[in-house]
């Protein structure tokens, strides 16, 4: 087994990641780590979670060492391009602890907070620079630093960049910078458009893939159930009361159907904040915060916000709404089973998602059967038979000589929990003319519920 003091980093470096704990470098450190030294520009595929962000950091941090200053102002000698503000925050808190003993200067800047907050922070310069693409192009445009000095470019996460319409930004920051240069491109999945990418930027690089090719990690277990639209915020309700999930990452597909879910769990007694776009740095920020000390019990996410961030042993992901991109998914899986821990995906996939998870499974490499709403109790989730093992047809009989559907029984014990907790609550009436189905109140089957509240109307999004 490799350790860190056979990579010939300097006695700085390998004193501070013993002080972290650190015992032996992940695989993606091991052999990309070597070639950094070298110079080489590389292209390296790895899983979230494998270590990514110490396998550039510290070969980098070992060329740089001794800080070169003008006038006490810290030449910046390397660029780390990312695509979100939690991901900067991230990867510069982590690039400063690794640095530490060696005195070189780590600033992060982003969008989202105040510009001239972030150029005071750039009053002294940096040695490395960790930034987003939008608010770093600011800064170059209207000359408030220079990136005449750099020479380490590193692009991680460079499909999301790609997805995200940064190819543009990217492309005008590097008039900005010198062309001889080691540049490095990291990320958890890669595709065609990278290839294209790399062809464009690197010159002949390394090549290292950790794994197959987009997969997916093998400590998470996968697990897709089928359901209706209306009915997934109930369902979600009561897996998480149900199997007494302390910490939950749920994904949505918007902004809009993040708050609302947000909303409804908070009314139905589960603690949860939502992190997206449209929220401020310090919301983000307090939200992340909030769920890392197991004050609130759900964050709630769009695949730009979670990108980048790390929540050590987190034990369950769900897709609330799976991706319409499969490569999303393999980030958002990512987020669990982490550094050799194991992990849990729970997809709940409407009658319209079926075709975005049979994207997945074949991206992935893996079959994620369809299955039927699982049983929760405190010990964990009682996991039925796939639906993919009885013929449609004789599904579809029972149903029509009466049986509970798979989402009935479940979604029941959770209305009646409810109904027991408030009483005196209005009873809706069975006709059909009754208000729009509510995740409080779905269409499979007439239940005792809730009279439809200004909650219920707030739902009603989740019926699309």
């Amino acid at each position: 087994m490799t350790r860190f003091a056979e990579l010939n980093l300097c006695p700085e470096l390998l004193a501070k990641l013993e002080a972290l704990g650190y015992k032996e470098p992940t695989p993606i450190q091991a052999k990309a780590i070597p070639l950094i030294l070298q110079g080489k520009d590389l292209l390296a595929e790895a899983q979230t979670g494998t270590g990514k962000t110490a396998a550039f950091a510290l070969p980098i941090l070992q060329t740089l060492q001794a800080p070169q200053r003008q006038d006490e102002y810290h030449l910046i000698r390397a660029l780390i391009l990312v695509p979100t503000r939690e991901l900067a925050i991230q990867v510069a808190d982590q690039t400063l602890a690794y640095a530490e003993y060696l005195g070189l200067r780590v600033v992060a800047i982003y969008g989202g907070v105040r510009f001239d907050n972030q150029l005071r922070k750039m009053k002294r310069g940096a040695d490395v620079l960790v930034a987003t693409p939008g608010r770093l192009l600011d800064m170059l445009l209207q000359k408030k630093i220079s990136l005449q000095h750099l020479e380490h470019l590193v692009l991680d996460e460079a499909d999301r960049m790609l997805d995200l319409g940064f190819i543009e930004e990217i492309g005008k920051i590097l008039r900005f910078a010198p062309s001889q240069r080691q540049t490095l491109l990291f990320s958890a999945t890669l595709n065609s458009r990278i290839d294209e990418l790399a062809e464009a930027l690197l010159n002949d690089p390394q090549r290292l893939s950790m794994s197959t090719r987009n997969s997916a990690s093998k400590q998470v277990q996968h697990y897709a159930y089928a359901v209706d639209a209306s009915d997934k915020a109930d369902i979600l309700c009561y897996l998480i009361k149900g199997a007494a999930w302390q910490q939950t990452l749920v994904f949505t597909r918007t902004r809009k159907r993040a708050d609302a879910l947000t909303d409804y769990l908070n009314q139905e007694g589960v603690a949860a904040r939502a992190l997206h776009g449209d929220k401020i740095q310090k919301e983000r920020t307090a939200a992340l915060q909030a769920f890392l000390q197991n004050e609130i019990r759900v964050l709630v996410a769009t695949d730009v916000a979670a990108r980048g961030l790390h929540i050590d042993a987190l034990p369950q992901v769900v897709n609330f709404d799976l991706p319409n991109i499969a490569e999303d998914y393999v980030h958002r899986v990512g987020r669990t089973g982490r550094a050799g821990q194991k992990g849990q995906a729970h997809s709940l996939v409407g009658p319209d998602e079926k075709r975005y998870l049979n994207d997945i499974c074949a991206l992935i490499g893996q079959n994620i059967p369809l299955r039927p709403v699982p049983q929760a109790t405190k010990s964990g989730l009682q996991q039925a038979t796939p639906i993919a093992s009885a013929h449609p047809s004789a599904r579809a009989g029972r149903r029509k000589q009466g049986s509970k559907s798979a989402l009935s029984k479940p979604t029941s014990k959770l209305r009646n929990r409810t109904q027991a907790s408030k009483p005196g609550a209005a009873v809706p009436s069975k006709s059909k003319k009754s208000a729009t189905p509510t995740p409080t109140q779905p269409k499979a089957k007439p239940v005792k519920s809730r009279q439809p509240t200004d909650k219920g109307q707030r739902a009603s999004i989740f019926d699309t």
